[in-house]
């Protein structure tokens, strides 16, 4: 018998009943949560509360990866036309259009999804790192080499705020695969990289518009323009085209560098560059050419001969390796490794790596698995690391440094032709300072960093 038993017959004092209610709870509360919820159940206490700000296009696939284990609490697009199909998914999230009036008066949210233009991704991002909240950003991370800068900083000096770009390719197992062969000699030292894709799939190379457009009522025009200076509204802008206008976003370069650029950057173990030159069709500073090239150099661990990246974007592609065979250059895009040992090659988002030529692939004897894969998705493990589980793959500290890199290859737009010595210390070019304009810009009034 238990000892509450032989007292049963004894009057229940308010101590005994305390203490007895005390071992129940205890009891229940140890229980295992799928006993609790069935299989798969997540209890409310353990969902991360997200925002989404920017939701018509990258952002609603975003939300939908994380909507399954999160609460989607508060949505915030300045087009309700765009934006319209998720605000209707999402009934109960909080709508809104201007983040700004979005993080003051809402404060259970626990982390942001920014999907915006590029030109809005450092001062929403900054905003919600300054209040303690998570942040997931889309690629690029941002549009100057100071804001990539500002954000990795905000990141270090906040270490309880998780941090995440979109880069997806960056949790695939595959992206996994090329650094341990390449850290296991398979091609030898690498001594050159080629990197391409098929974009830009936007209109680039145009002209300012000549005569305004009426501003649709569904798109507050002042909050798309946000930091970037004051122009008339034209459909020519939004949405999607932005990708094509300077004062917007990044071009192809910033587009699909975070995915392509991404790959040899993190196996090599890269930094910033030591030197880029770029070539291009024309370029009239206002939307980026309809297609570039632009090189750069890479200094190497041993510190002696730097290692060499190609870009070509816009149907630019590289000189086709012996090793392909009848086989064309794929035009989607891809990486080209060559080492003093063979070559690798692998397509966007680190997919489908193999070695050059087919027979060495077929011989090659695969190394132990050294990385660990992340088996989710790339949202996903943002959020499992804003819950303290586990870290976050591409963070600031990583991608701010690889955004620059990127970066650097698009002011080099600015003086085509000249090799351009980068001192990443000192955040300039020793060569060029007129060009050092071009590293941050002025943010229009109103708005700040």
């Amino acid at each position: 018998m238990s000892n509450l038993e032989n007292k049963a017959d004894q009057p229940l004092s308010r101590r005994r009943f305390v203490k007895a209610s005390s071992l129940a709870l205890a009891g229940v509360t140890i229980l295992p949560r799928h006993v609790l919820g069935g299989k798969g159940y997540i209890a409310p206490s353990d969902k991360l509360n997200v925002a989404g700000v920017g939701i018509g296009g990258m952002g609603k696939s975003n939300l939908n990866a994380l909507a399954p284990t999160e609460n989607i609490v508060a949505l915030c697009d300045v087009d309700e036309k765009y934006a319209g199909p998720v605000f209707e998914k999402y009934p109960n999230a909080k709508r809104y259009k201007d983040y700004r009036k979005m993080l003051e008066a809402q404060k259970d949210i626990d982390g942001l999804v920014i999907a915006t233009p590029d030109h809005l991704h450092g001062v929403i991002a900054s905003a919600a790192m300054k209040l303690g909240k998570h942040v997931y950003v889309q690629k690029p991370l941002t549009v100057t080499v100071w804001e990539s800068r500002e954000l990795a900083r905000l990141a270090k000096e906040n270490p309880k705020v998780v941090t995440q770009m979109g880069n997806q390719g960056h949790s695939n197992d595959d992206a996994r695969l090329i650094n341990e062969w390449i850290a296991d000699g398979a091609i030898g030292k690498v001594q050159e990289v080629h990197v391409w894709t098929n974009r830009p799939i936007w209109p680039q190379g145009m002209d300012v518009p000549k005569e305004a457009e009426e501003v649709p009522s569904t798109l507050d025009w002042e909050l798309f323009l946000g930091p970037s200076p004051h122009r008339p509204y034209h459909s020519a802008y939004t949405p999607f085209k932005w990708r094509g206008w300077v004062d917007y976003g990044a071009g192809a370069l910033g587009d699909m560098g975070a995915h392509l650029v991404d790959h040899p950057y993190w196996a090599l173990g890269l930094n910033p560059p030591i030197s880029v030159e770029a070539s291009s069709t024309p370029f009239n500073k206002q939307s980026y050419p309809m297609a570039s090239m632009v090189t750069y150099e890479f200094e190497t661990k041993d510190k002696k001969k730097p290692l060499v990246m190609t870009w070509y974007d816009g149907g630019i592609l590289p000189p086709k390796p012996l090793e392909f065979g009848d086989e064309p250059v794929p035009k989607g895009g891809g990486v080209l490794y060559i080492g003093t040992k063979g070559k690798l090659f692998h397509e966007t988002y680190g997919s489908k790596p193999r070695l050059l030529p087919k027979e060495k692939m077929d011989s090659y004897k695969r190394p132990a698995q050294t990385i660990p894969r992340v088996g989710i998705s790339h949202e996903r493990n943002w959020a499992e690391a804003c819950k303290g589980n586990g870290k976050a793959v591409s963070p600031f500290e990583y991608a701010g440094p690889l955004c620059e890199s990127m970066l650097l290859g698009i002011v080099a737009l600015y003086k085509q032709g000249t090799k351009l010595n980068w001192d990443t210390k000192n955040m300039q070019f020793t060569n060029a300072p007129e060009l050092n304009q071009y590293l941050k810009r002025e943010y229009r009034q109103g708005w700040v960093m």
